[in-house]
């Protein structure tokens, strides 16, 4: 399976950054990861909607080639670890091998991501940035398959 999160970009915070590649290393371990960062097109004095709806269009060009979108939005369904682990396993078992994850920029997703998603999750009712979400995506994914494998980590 491969798990497609693309960036919208770069992670500014060295901290959450050296979480993101520890996690994505340690996923690696189990899945194939593929983070391209993506580099926003958009001006700094454009509109919320025109920025939301730019946005919208590098993730879901990325989104393309995948088998199952993911839209992570507040609104979506929260699951719990072992909850991602069965839809880990659903999902393997319907032979998809390429999950891509949509993460909003700093104003969230466009609708348009959402509407195209074939399910959205929220990580959690609490407000995490962008950038947050990344690391917090990662280590869940990274503690899903583990729970798969058998180990102990998510106790």
């Amino acid at each position: 399976m491969k798990f497609l999160i693309p960036f919208l970009g770069k992670t500014k915070e060295s901290y959450l950054d050296a979480g993101i590649r520890d996690y994505s290393g340690r996923l690696g371990r189990f899945a194939q990861v593929e983070l391209p960062v993506l580099r926003e097109k958009h001006k700094k004095n454009d509109p919320d909607d025109v920025i939301k709806l730019t946005e919208a269009g590098l993730l879901l060009e990325q989104a393309q080639g995948a088998h199952i979108c993911i839209a992570l939005d507040p609104r979506g369904k929260e699951l719990d670890s072992l909850d991602l682990a069965n839809l880990l396993n659903k999902w393997e078992d319907q032979g998809a091998s390429q999950i891509c994850f949509c993460i909003g920029g700093f104003l969230g997703l466009h609708q348009s991501v959402v509407d195209h998603a074939q399910q959205t999750i929220s990580l959690s009712r609490l407000t995490f940035t962008h950038e947050m979400t990344r690391l917090i995506l990662l280590e869940q994914l990274y503690r899903a398959w583990t729970i798969k494998a058998g180990h102990k980590y998510h106790k």
